[in-house]
Parts: structure tokens; C-alpha cells; sequence
């Protein structure tokens, strides 16, 4: 529920799935499988070889966490580390995500957005883009992207 508010606020499209059935989805998954953990190969060894799949076919980004079973390990496509050192699953994610759109998602404009940020080097500013009164200033009481998904 929290995604789908923020995307139709902010834009997407972008899912997110927590499922205790995930067995049959890696199963019967159509295209590749990434599995991210502290344990895998390289994000810089293996990030244009994941690129390049992802380019014809879907991509599965599993996230896991502590005890992850043997089988999701093997299942797998690639097992990608992004430092060998203990981290979190969302700062995984987040340079998995950069290195497989080599940066274009911090430029990218989502569609159906109803808000977008406006960068500012204090302050924040958050632009209504269905409103004809231009942007909504947070310093003056409009919406928190903090609180409102920023």
C-alpha cells in the first residue's frame, strides 16, 4: 500500500513483493534472477553481464536478509555482493540499482508523477505538477517528501 501511494504520487512504476511463497516465484520466474547478499560475486564484476540480460528479458532483484535458505542462493542467476563488509539490504539495493542503469535513474522522469522534488541545496521544495499555482514550497507548509515518501 505504501509503494502504490508513493508511486501515484511521485510517478513509477516500481513494485515491490514480500512473499512467504517465494519458491514458486524464483521457480517460475521468466527471466533472470539477482540475488543480493554479502556473500556473492562483485557488483563491478558481473554488472554489464546482468545489464545485458536485463536488456531482453525481466530481472528479479531478491533482497534478502539474515538465514536466507540455501535454495534462493541457488536459484539464482548471480549472487552479487556490493562490499564484502556487513551492510544494509536497502544500501544493496541502492548501488545495485545504480550500477545496472549506470546512473540514469538519478535523471529519469516517472510516469503518471502528481508531485516531483525540487532539488535545492536547503530547504524543501516540492512541485505539484497537475496545479497551475506552480510548486509547493515545504519551507511554507506544503507537503513533506520526508514524511509523504521523499
Amino acid at each position: 500500500a505504501t509503494v502504490r501511494d508513493i508511486t501515484g504520487r511521485f510517478g513509477g512504476p516500481f513494485e515491490v513483493e514480500v512473499t512467504d511463497s517465494w519458491r514458486p516465484l524464483l521457480r517460475d520466474w521468466p527471466g533472470s534472477v539477482v540475488h543480493l547478499t554479502m556473500y556473492g560475486e562483485r557488483v563491478q564484476d558481473v554488472q554489464e553481464d546482468v545489464r545485458a540480460a536485463h536488456a531482453d528479458e525481466p530481472l528479479l532483484v531478491v533482497v534478502g536478509s539474515q538465514k536466507v535458505p540455501f535454495d534462493v542462493y541457488e536459484a539464482a542467476d548471480w549472487n552479487v555482493g556490493v562490499t564484502g563488509q556487513p551492510h544494509s539490504e536497502v544500501a544493496a539495493l541502492a548501488v545495485f540499482l545504480d550500477r545496472l542503469f549506470e546512473g540514469r535513474e538519478l535523471d529519469r522522469e516517472w510516469e503518471d508523477a502528481e508531485r516531483s522534488v525540487v532539488p535545492k541545496e536547503t530547504g524543501k521544495q516540492v512541485e505539484e505538477l497537475d496545479d497551475d499555482h506552480g510548486g509547493v514550497d515545504d519551507d511554507h507548509g506544503g507537503p513533506d517528501p520526508d514524511r509523504d515518501g521523499g
